[in-house]
């Protein structure tokens, strides 16, 4: 039986291409901005600001989720959305490191 593409490539490297797959799409982007910019936030006010469907908001939130990135408290019926500042922190530096040691090598 072969390897799967993952294990070919170090925990770093699988690490890093998830964060960028969770990060490429631009819609993620804007929620993590809009959340970033509040105390706290429920989903309907992300709609609102972002401007897609529901449906379409609570995928992206789910897929924010899935690397840590964003915590979801539920307060009643809604669900308030923070940005999960210790997993911030550590995106941060891994990024920071990858970015930090590529050299400025090409023509």
């Amino acid at each position: 039986m072969g390897l799967t593409k993952t294990q070919i490539f170090n925990v770093e490297q699988n690490e890093l291409a998830v964060i960028f797959k969770v990060l490429s799409n631009p819609a993620r982007i804007a929620i993590l901005q809009y959340i970033s910019r509040q105390d706290a936030c429920i989903c309907n006010d992300i709609v609102d600001e972002i401007g897609l469907a529901q449906p379409t908001i609570s995928q992206h939130l789910k897929e924010l989720k899935s690397i840590d990135l964003i915590r979801g408290e539920i307060e009643g019926k809604k669900v308030c959305y923070c940005i999960n500042l210790p997993k911030w922190t550590a995106i941060q530096d891994l990024l920071n490191s990858f970015f930090n040691t590529t050299k400025s090598n090409c023509c």
